[in-house]
């Protein structure tokens, strides 16, 4: 072969990595966007923390409705179209949150930006998977992970940008006299800032739109559909024309073996080479999620807060996180076809039990003095036909007159309320400026149905209340949890366990979880079972962000890092115990693996 054709093939595959990996930092933007965005999308549009859980949890929820059908749309249309479908998507979803006025159109324009990376997590890992040769199917898997973790990263020094110029509007008003001025300008510079954060991710998704037409569709896609010679060509773009003939051959005999011939009746789907791989990859992905990945990305400024770093400087350890995930992203890349999956999906499981049990520990020492004053808030409820509404401040005079002491530092008070099934949490600081009540009202805390509840509801899946168990409940106060703010260096603790919890899960299901999806389903279910896999996966990511802040609000953070170190030593028995090894071999020679009698 020439040295003008070698140089041809290494052209492509970098084309088809930087194009297809795009999708990665799309994806990686849907998830970690909101995390700069959500404390200034808190501080100016009305929302509580049911809608913002809702407004987190809308990408992942999005992603379970697009799961669901993209594996049968790239069967369909094929893999190439569903990925600019995907591009598409996101790219109206921009303009569509940064133009809303109202909660509807930014949940709306927020499911976008789901479905969109719904269709990505599906499609390019398969694409990817159906398109590289064997021996760098690893790395270029791993190259889709990299570019979502700098979809993170990226995310990130946005927030932290304009975090930046939020602290230094506040650092100006607290000069001001006129303290409504001051205030009004705050609270103009927020709204802004959440604006201009989802504006700047508009390019990356036009650029991925146009990238995708300049690849190749896949070729078992091509094969599947009757144009072999189409395949052939396909495989030829990245591989020397003997590996493409040989391919050709093997996906030939395993598209022979599934057919119904002379020798006897087409493979059952439950039989043992269709059941076990689809049932590890299930479990895989669904723990994946279990770890709490998507929720602390999203949450982690929050997190930060809680555990004692002030607002910029819990930017800054989001940025060192996602910077983390990114660095330890390349080392996965590097050992991912050396090490093999197996090894590295055992060392990142095991080591991000022990950084989740350590968070949940410093949460738990923090969070366990605080008191219970419900029974002082609740007087304060105003009794009226709504089921009854409440507002009070909590400033250093409140507390004094709430707990009878001065307080000696800044104090916190966490307010859990419900009515009926529905539970909001809101949380004050005493340092806090300006001072924002806690307003409580039906209308801010009971949503309407949707389309979307009412699907799951059938489907008896949906993670969220009906809000007919709501319609004649009174406002309860079932915890005001009151409690020094842990110091700095508390924080900084936290901040290590969650930097070592993204090394550990950069190394190992970072970049694993998307091979285990792509390789270890056989061609036959490849696609609607990569699809069905990731429904699940989005399911248990859905569920964990739309519950994440009542939770934590009702039980502390604590519970939430020791139940997600819980399901991570299920991955981790998995890992260790259940899962093959497929480093090296191409897609046909792993079938045959699960196709062997014991």
């Amino acid at each position: 072969m020439s040295s003008t054709e070698t140089s041809g093939l290494g052209r492509y595959r970098i084309l088809l990595l930087t194009i297809a990996g795009a999708g990665g930092l799309l994806y990686g933007i849907d998830v970690g966007i909101i995390a700069g965005a959500l404390p200034y999308l808190e501080a100016t549009a009305g929302l509580d923390a049911q809608q913002l859980s809702f407004i987190v949890a809308a990408v992942l929820l999005g992603s379970v409705l697009s799961s669901l059908f993209a594996g049968f749309l790239s069967d369909v249309f094929g893999r190439k179209w569903i990925m600019f479908l995907s591009g598409l998507l996101f790219v109206l979803s921009v303009p569509t949150i940064c133009l809303s006025q109202g909660y509807g159109v930014l949940l709306f324009g927020r499911l976008l930006q789901g479905v969109s990376g719904g269709l990505i997590g599906v499609v390019i890992p398969l694409y990817l998977a159906e398109c590289l040769p064997a021996s760098t199917r690893g790395k270029g898997t791993g190259m889709f992970q990299w570019l979502l973790t700098f979809g993170l990263v990226l995310a990130a020094l946005i927030g932290l940008y304009y975090a930046h110029k939020v602290d230094g509007v506040i650092k100006f008003a607290e000069t001001m006299a006129d303290k409504a001025e001051a205030a009004k300008m705050i609270f103009e510079k927020k709204d802004t800032a959440w604006r201009s954060i989802f504006w700047v991710s508009l390019t990356p998704g036009v650029l991925f739109c146009l990238g995708v037409l300049l690849l190749t569709e896949s070729p078992r896609w091509l094969f599947r559909r009757g144009k072999a010679g189409a395949a052939l060509a396909a495989l030829k773009r990245s591989r020397t024309p003997d590996e493409a003939q040989v391919e050709l051959q093997e996906m030939a005999s395993a598209s022979q073996a599934a057919q119904p011939n002379v020798a006897g009746p087409r493979d059952s789907l439950l039989s043992r080479k269709y059941v076990i791989p689809f049932v590890i990859a299930l479990i895989v992905l669904a723990c994946t999620q279990s770890t709490g990945v998507n929720s602390i990305l999203a949450y982690v400024v929050n997190i930060l807060n809680q555990a004692g770093l002030p607002g910029s400087v819990a930017n800054s350890g989001d940025v060192m996180i996602k910077v983390l995930n990114c660095l330890m992203t390349v080392v996965a890349v590097m050992l991912v076809d050396r090490k093999g999956r197996k090894f590295l999906l055992t060392l990142g499981s095991g080591g991000i039990v022990i950084c989740l049990a350590m968070a949940g520990v410093l949460f738990y020492q923090a969070e366990r003095g605080r008191v219970d004053y419900a029974e002082a808030v609740r007087p304060m409820i105003v009794q009226n036909q709504e089921g009854g509404n409440l507002s009070f401040t909590f400033d250093a005079d409140s507390y004094q007159q709430l707990t009878g002491q001065q307080p000696a530092r800044e104090m916190q008070a966490t307010v859990v309320y419900a009515y009926g099934p529905f539970t909001g949490v809101q949380t004050r600081r005493t340092d806090d400026f300006p001072i924002k009540s806690v307003d409580i009202t039906r209308s801010r805390v009971v949503q309407q149905d949707s389309v979307i509840g009412k699907f799951f509801r059938k489907l008896h899946l949906n993670p969220f209340a009906d809000p007919a168990d709501a319609a004649s409940a009174s406002l309860e106060i079932r915890k005001v949890l009151v409690g020094p703010v842990p110091d700095i260096s508390h924080g900084w603790l936290v901040a290590c366990c969650l930097f070592g919890f993204m090394a550990f899960f950069a190394v190992g299901p970072g970049v694993c979880v998307w091979l285990a999806l792509s390789e270890l389903m056989p061609t036959r279910i490849r696609s609607n079972g990569m699809s069905i896999a990731l429904l699940v996966n989005q399911f248990v990511s859905t569920s964990i962000a739309a519950v994440f802040l009542p939770t934590v609000g009702k039980y502390g953070y604590a519970a939430m890092f020791f139940f997600w170190a819980g399901c991570t030593v299920v991955y981790f028995i998995t890992a260790a115990f259940f899962l093959p090894e497929t480093k090296g071999k191409t897609l046909e020679e792993i079938e045959q693996m699960f196709s062997k009698k014991r």
